[in-house]
């Protein structure tokens, strides 16, 4: 009986650390289109400003598992996992294709261009799904 149990043991363990093998969250590069509309006191369009912006992104799959439990009200234990940031840094971008109100792209100086602050991702890491608080 010892002998089962101890090859049952083992065969899970090798199993555990082959799923924890398996976790793939990264912080990848990628890019998006940005557009943003500068309106002005009145609420009327001033300037619409694009560009597509190079961001890290997270991305990647981590262990998650539900079993049956005799303790909780649902009959299982869920544990979720999933890929997100760790760290959010702050960057200025630039957009510097803009138009007025007309379509007529902006060259002078002053309006042919519009900061935007955004935040990305600097580190991704699997955290406990529903846990917003950063560490």
């Amino acid at each position: 009986m010892f002998y089962i149990f101890a090859a049952i043991f083992c065969v899970s363990k090798v199993v555990c650390m082959n799923e924890m093998s398996e976790e793939s969250c990264e912080t990848l590069p990628s890019e998006i289109h940005i557009t943003k509309e500068e309106y002005d006191e009145l609420g009327r369009l001033v300037r619409t400003c694009n560009g597509e912006i190079a961001v890290n992104k997270c991305e990647g799959s981590c262990k998650s598992q539900v079993q049956p439990s005799v303790i909780t009200p649902t009959g299982f234990l869920k544990e979720c996992y999933c890929c997100r940031e760790s760290f959010l840094r702050e960057r200025v971008i630039t957009l510097t294709h803009c138009y007025d109100p007309d379509g007529m792209r902006l060259t002078n100086e002053g309006n042919n261009a519009m900061d935007v602050k955004l935040r990305e991702p600097s580190d991704c890491k699997c955290y406990k799904c529903g846990d917003f608080s950063r560490r």
